[in-house]
């Protein structure tokens, strides 16, 4: 559920907010202090958007689909989704103020996300890992405060639209018999891999100053790292766990994913690795091998036979479709419901793409007179 969950989640670009609480609109300007005061460009009850946010949102959109594999794509749907990026502030505003209508707290599983990331990145306590967020211009309470954010709306998800939607077994076995061509695919593996390097840098002086270029390993290099590799293999063979062991002693890229390689296909291999791999049943590794980066021990994590897989093998992943097919849509008609119950104003110009005709927009009204006869002041419930 968690990963299905988070899965969704990604249709969303929830970013921390500037919750100004009881404000009301003002324009951007420059007051005598030389204070900027922010615009507001939506209210959501008592938790505004600015335009901050937005422009954030839109950087931090752009960003993330500039380093995706395919760029170009995903810059162009990027762009596409810019237009539901007010849509999507405003959900997680709606959520949070679910959260915190039902009580819901993210403190301990923060605690555990925070140390989790704190062992991904090697850093030895907290204070270091915040070190290395400053030090790449990331302000940490912010960065904590908007996984805070993602942590609280997944549980109102998961709670409120994930808790009721199931998926049955006819549902399954209709989608494997409809699917069946689909799901033909070749021989392949799964793989992890801890890799001890051999490759060390040498400072050579260039026009533009000194420069680390890579040399040949000394022999005491390479008999130094051989050792290395064998002190993990005996670990292995003791019983240690292989994802644990590459995030400590792996110096290859995938360390901080416990080694992951993903799929490959037989052919794809160099002969060497797959004699050796694909003689594997999962969960079987191998022994110590020499490359040209170092010495590596690859895991068969997965070894699908070539051709349709049985039911039972894929089961789990045909679930999960469905359960996403199903879940976006409830999720959508979910976050409509909550609008229905908000009070939501819009600064005029900017669109609310999630927007439902049914909402209950914030009106100014004048109260009545009391009993002594005295008029009362408008009452401002507006935000605009």
């Amino acid at each position: 559920m968690e990963r299905l969950i988070g899965y969704c989640m990604k249709r969303f670009s929830f970013l921390s907010l500037a919750v100004l609480l009881g404000a009301s609109f003002l324009l951007a300007q420059t007051t005598t202090s030389d204070t900027v005061v922010e615009e507001i460009i939506a209210r959501v009850n008592n938790s505004i958007v600015t335009r901050a946010d937005l422009r954030k949102a839109r950087e931090q959109l752009l960003s993330e689909a500039h380093q995706q594999p395919d760029a170009p794509t995903a810059e162009q749907q990027a762009k596409e989704h810019e237009k539901d990026l007010l849509r999507d502030l405003i959900d997680q505003q709606l959520l949070l103020q679910k959260a915190s209508d039902l009580g819901i707290s993210a403190d301990t599983d923060l605690v555990k996300k925070l140390d989790d990331l704190r062992q991904q990145m090697h850093a030895e306590t907290m204070e270091e890992m915040e070190k290395a967020a400053q030090s790449q211009g990331i302000a940490f309470e912010d960065f904590k405060q908007n996984l805070k954010n993602n942590l609280l709306t997944q549980k109102v998800i998961g709670q409120e639209v994930g808790g009721h939607i199931s998926v049955s077994n006819q549902e399954i076995q209709q989608y494997y018999d409809q699917h069946k061509a689909e799901m033909d695919r070749p021989e392949q593996v799964r793989l992890s891999e801890i890799l001890i390097s051999t490759q060390t840098t040498a400072a050579v002086k260039t026009g533009k100053g000194e420069t680390a270029l890579p040399v040949a390993p000394t022999p005491d290099a390479v008999a130094q790292a051989q050792a290395k590799a064998d002190q993990v293999y005996d670990l292995l063979k003791k019983g240690g766990n292989f994802a644990d062991l590459a995030k400590k002693y792996s110096n290859g890229p995938t360390a901080a994913v416990g080694g992951d390689l993903e799929y490959f296909k037989r052919g794809t291999l160099s002969k060497e690795y797959e004699s050796k791999v694909f003689d594997l049943q999962p969960g079987q590794y191998t022994e110590p091998i020499r490359t040209n980066q170092g010495f590596v021990i690859l895991k068969v994590t997965e070894h699908q036979s070539a051709g349709v897989p049985p039911l039972k093998d894929v089961e789990n992943q045909i679930q999960e479709q469905i359960y996403m097919t199903k879940m976006q849509p409830a999720l959508r008609d979910y976050l409509t419901k909550l609008r229905e119950e908000a009070y939501i104003d819009i600064k005029p110009g900017y669109i609310d793409t999630g927007a439902s005709p049914n909402e209950t927009k914030p009106i100014y009204t004048t109260a009545t007179t009391s009993t002594d006869n005295k008029p009362k002041k408008k009452k401002k419930l507006g935000l605009f």
